[in-house]
């Protein structure tokens, strides 16, 4: 395994944001649309180099955690944090120590662990462009257990103050889309918690896949395609995907419009989706939905991300989130900026 110079930076420290996703869930891995934005709360990692060992030091959600792990260790059993660390390092040839704080939600599906993995590759030195970037972030969480796809190590990477994010996960491709004017994004945590690595979420894919298998790409299928599809879970799978897609498109161009409310409907019609076919929504999460939906000032509301718990994400007129109170954790959020090395080269 090579080791790097020791006239080099040897410590550096870097953040990066979690993410809200606004629209396009469960199409990142077919290869479809999204369009995250990037949180004003992130993680910040700051490394200093040593020879064989990778330790970490976690002060996240009021809990320190240190753990420490060979290079060469073989990472059976140990916590996700520590294995995403020692992956990422294998990848650079040296071990370091690692100190890691944030000020994100943890657990609440805002992206905590992409925000992490992708300062932690910062910090270590890891290079490229967004996409590789976020490949080299995606193989480490797989290492972790976490079979994810890009969105969320790339809303981290490529956010921008008050804009969202398109993605194109086919073309790898990115644009930035401003969101209708007067109008901010509310969530709400549902307080119901849920782990990617011990959900559904797998199973989602393994039907992505088999769709896929039987009509080709979902990302470029029409919802023509939808009748020859013979098993009706799969059918109703790719119906997601494939109209999930058409709302991205469309909610961009409400934006860029500055259609608030279409964009809202747009939220709405996702929600129902994600609920209806793709199953990945909870009764928690549905009435939080509803009411939102049903609060004054509100264009929509969707869950945001996997599914399965975590928050609801809301697009209402500017002002209102303040007044929004249905007894759960709410934030009024303005989109912030991507990834940044903070300290080092």
């Amino acid at each position: 395994m090579p080791r790097r110079s020791g006239a080099e930076v040897t410590r550096r420290t870097a953040r990066a944001p979690g993410r809200v996703n606004l629209i396009g869930d469960h199409t990142d891995y077919t290869g479809g649309l999204a369009l995250p934005a990037a949180l004003p709360w992130s993680t910040t990692v700051t490394w200093e180099e040593h020879e064989d060992l990778v330790i970490v030091e976690t002060a996240l959600d009021g809990t320190a955690q240190r753990g420490s792990i060979g290079l060469d260790q073989d990472p059976v059993d140990e916590p996700s944090w520590l294995i995403i660390a020692q992956h990422l390092a294998r990848l650079v040839g040296t071990g370091g120590s690692l100190k890691v704080t944030s000020d994100l939600p943890i657990g609440a599906g805002l992206s905590s662990s992409a925000a992490y993995t992708v300062a932690v590759a910062l910090a270590l030195g890891i290079t490229g462009d967004p996409w590789s970037i976020a490949k080299r972030c995606q193989e480490a969480e797989a290492a972790a257990g976490s079979n994810v796809g890009l969105l969320d190590q790339m809303a981290s990477l490529a956010g921008a103050f008050e804009h969202a994010v398109l993605l194109d996960f086919t073309k790898e491709h990115f644009d930035l889309v401003q969101l209708p004017e007067g109008t901010e994004v509310v969530i709400v945590d549902s307080t119901e918690r849920r782990s990617l690595a011990n959900s559904a979420y797998a199973d989602r894919r393994h039907d992505g896949d088999a769709v896929e298998r039987e009509i080709g790409p979902l990302s470029s299928a029409g919802l023509d395609l939808l009748e020859s599809i013979q098993d009706p879970q799969l059918r109703r799978r790719a119906r997601h995907v494939i109209s999930e897609n058409h709302r991205v498109r469309a909610a961009v161009e409400f934006a860029r419009s500055g259609n608030a409310v279409e964009f809202g409907e747009a939220m709405n019609e996702s929600h129902r989706s994600l609920a209806e076919d793709f199953d990945v929504s909870t009764p928690k999460l549905d009435a939080v939905s509803a009411a939102l939906r049903s609060s004054s000032g509100v264009f929509g509301a969707r869950m945001t991300g996997g599914g399965f718990g975590g928050c609801v994400v809301a697009l209402a007129e500017q002002g209102v989130g303040a007044s929004i109170d249905l007894g759960l954790p709410t934030w009024v959020v303005v989109p912030g900026d991507g990834a940044v090395l903070v300290d080092g080269e």
